[in-house]
């Protein structure tokens, strides 16, 4: 038999990935993480992990493990919550766009925090997402809507995106007057094999024929290339302060996110006021997210 704190262990290790954050997240140190995962491993005599130069990966018992330890981790926290059904406290873990995590939720995030001072709020700001549906996270900021029965999914919020560059770069090339003009420009844009989403082939649906010339699978690192005169990049409006529009009648793309949640942990009051968070702050940046 199986000491039930240490399936908590697990739980964190194979969320974060590594004994080390797991140890900053739990408040213990990585010789105890690393010691309980093999107390569980023992006791289940299977091995739960392997360790590579990237962390800690879930082995195939492992990761049907997770997925019973996490709907426990979902019985145990809820069975918490009836005995204290209106109060937001709890951990709430967000899986967000790197852009719409850093530039919107981030700094908004210290407001939320001081309101609810027994909520602790985890955003995962990456490209790529993780998802509610694997109970990775309590909720996600998607680009498209997951169609799955288990995930209550909302519409966010629209945001407008358009071409911009530096005033410098303009400076130094005539900027173009038409969308057929950026052939003979400098383009900033991802990494073709890790575009993640179809909803981020913003180039091609401008014209199939654009190539960039600088590239990076992180939006807050192209916004950066076209802050040093890299080149012309669509970005989110909401991203593109000190930057100058380019074509703002012919290039004007729309897209939308997303929210979703496990239908397990949306009534929640933990989860229930992060979402109602959010929904409001949207309605506050609704200038910056669409300003058209």
């Amino acid at each position: 038999m199986f000491d039930w704190d240490d399936l908590r262990v697990f739980i964190a290790a194979a969320r974060a990935g590594s004994t080390a954050a797991a140890a900053r997240r739990l408040g213990l140190d990585a010789t105890t993480v690393g010691r309980r995962i093999a107390a569980l491993e023992s006791a289940l005599k299977a091995t739960l992990f392997v360790r590579d130069r990237m962390g800690l990966q879930l082995t195939a018992a492992g990761a049907r493990l997770l997925d019973t330890a996490a709907a426990a981790e979902v019985a145990m926290n809820a069975a918490l919550e009836t005995a204290q059904a209106d109060r937001v406290a709890g951990a709430v873990r967000i899986s967000a766009p790197e852009g719409f995590g850093g530039q919107i939720l981030a700094p908004a995030l210290p407001g939320l925090s001081r309101r609810h001072p027994h909520l602790s709020v985890e955003l995962i700001a990456n490209p790529g997402l993780l998802s509610p549906l694997k109970r990775e996270v309590d909720m996600a900021v998607t680009l498209s809507a997951p169609q799955n029965p288990r995930l209550l999914v909302e519409p966010l919020t629209h945001y407008e995106l358009g071409l911009f560059a530096a005033q410098a770069y303009l400076a130094d090339h005539p900027p173009p007057s038409a969308a057929r003009d950026l052939t003979r420009h400098a383009l900033v844009g991802y990494v073709e094999d890790q575009i993640y989403a179809p909803e981020l082939r913003y180039l091609e649906e401008i014209d199939p024929a654009l190539r960039p010339r600088l590239s990076s699978s992180s939006l807050r690192a192209q916004r950066q290339m076209v802050a040093a005169a890299g080149g012309i990049g669509v970005l989110p409006c909401f991203m593109a302060e000190g930057l100058v529009r380019v074509l703002p009648e012919a290039v004007r793309l729309t897209r939308r996110f997303w929210i979703s949640t496990h239908r397990d942990v949306a009534g929640a009051a933990r989860v229930r006021a992060v979402r109602d968070w959010m929904k409001a702050l949207v309605e506050a940046e609704r200038a910056v997210l669409s300003p058209s």
